[in-house]
């Protein structure tokens, strides 16, 4: 497998200082713990000493959007790795932007046009709007790239089918790929049927479950390692792997990954409230409460006391039930998950007013199964639906083994 991994034990903080346009964290509450943790763990991006010889004298593209970020010494502040590298004189030539865009600020879905950085002048080419896949022209003048992207560990938070086109295009086009690893704040469990193959989309690319447990990096290997790439190609592959990391270290994430999980309560609900993406029940998109609170004006106000309004607001121009009351549940002070709860999903379901209205075709892309509807339908229990899933949860943790970088 042609991919490689370097471990160092030296920081050059002088290279990262001397880097311009310095920020403070952005939204994302932490407890004394994750704190700590956080100050411990040393993300590949701030290995800078592994990774700036592969760069000397290359024309580098980067994978990158707002959580690409090398912190300062004081592990609060950070500059843009984009800053640091032309900074640092490396052949930066342009820059890919995943969903949501180069600032993360689009919506989900959103068609994002190419364009130019006002800050660097940088070309910036969407990954989410003409192609999603980078094109030959596109990767003809480079030499490398670097994927760097904070992602949620969930099947179908898009970020891990851009990393799939990049190695595929790289793969095509013979251009290494550097992927600088970051934590995986929901690596501490496994859970979810696992995506038939059917039902293949770009929010569900692979047959894992929607809680699959591993980074970037490791995710990275697993493309490879599976032969998930067209005509089954391996893309020369380096990771830059974090220290003083294990799955099981609770990592809060100092920025926003996206405009809708806005701090640590809904990155870890999001694997079990996405569900709702594909019913007529809002997750709190256009709140302040994305991904921690759900409701509808269809479910029952005598079940359901919690009340929202959605209204327009950064990342959901055209929320679900935009300007409706809406009856559901309040989850921000809920406990830390550790595996999907489906109990929101059914709960919903079966105090809903018009059932057969409930589920869109939308749900089948985001469970990766027909399965899961046909469960819920029948009125199978929470506990019953998880075991319908046992067997392939099993066979992937056997699978995901070999590609693991980190206990």
């Amino acid at each position: 497998m042609p991919f490689k991994m370097f471990k160092n034990t030296v920081l050059l903080f002088v290279l990262i200082l001397i880097s311009c346009g310095s920020k403070s964290k952005d939204g994302l509450v932490q407890d004394d713990k994750t704190e700590l943790n956080n100050e411990l763990i040393v993300t590949g991006a701030n290995q800078t000493d592994a990774y700036l010889p592969l760069l000397k004298g290359k024309r580098v593209g980067i994978v990158a959007n707002q959580t690409s970020v090398i912190f300062k010494s004081d592990k609060k502040t950070y500059t843009h790795i984009i800053d640091s590298l032309l900074a640092l004189n490396i052949g930066v030539k342009k820059v890919f932007a995943p969903e949501h865009g180069f600032r993360g600020t689009a919506d989900a879905g959103e068609h994002i046009n190419d364009g130019v950085d006002k800050k660097t002048g940088m070309p910036i080419i969407s990954l989410h709007g003409d192609n999603k896949k980078p094109s030959k022209p596109q990767l003809a003048d480079l030499d490398l790239l670097i994927f760097d992207i904070q992602d949620v560990g969930a099947r179908f938070y898009t970020y891990i089918s851009s990393l799939h086109y990049v190695m595929e295009a790289c793969a095509e086009a013979n251009i290494p790929v550097i992927v600088l690893d970051r934590p995986n704040p929901n690596s501490h469990y496994i859970d979810g049927p696992i995506m038939e193959m059917t039902h293949k989309s770009f929010i569900g690319m692979h047959p894992i479950p929607v809680v699959h447990g591993m980074t970037i990096g490791e995710y990275a290997q697993m493309i490879n390692g599976e032969h998930w790439l067209k005509n089954g190609a391996e893309c020369e592959l380096t990771v830059i792997p974090i220290k003083n990391y294990t799955h099981k270290k609770p990592y809060s994430l100092p920025i926003k990954p996206s405009p809708n999980l806005p701090n640590d309560v809904a990155i870890n609900l999001y694997p079990s409230l996405c569900f709702f993406e594909g019913t007529n029940v809002s997750a709190g998109r256009g709140t302040s409460g994305q991904f921690q609170i759900y409701g509808s004006p269809f479910l029952d106000r005598d079940d359901y006391t919690f009340k929202f309004v959605p209204q327009p607001n950064e990342g959901a121009k055209y929320p679900k039930h935009k300007g409706e009351l809406c009856y559901g549940e309040d989850l921000r002070n809920h406990k830390t998950l550790n595996m999907i709860n489906l109990s929101y999903l059914i709960s919903a379901y079966n105090n809903s007013v018009g059932k057969q209205e409930f589920f869109s075709d939308f749900f089948t892309k985001l469970a990766g199964t027909k399965q899961l509807q046909q469960q819920i339908e029948d009125g199978m229990s929470e506990k019953d639906i998880k075991a319908s899933w046992a067997k392939g949860l099993s066979e992937f943790k056997i699978m995901r083994r070999q590609y693991l970088i980190y206990k």
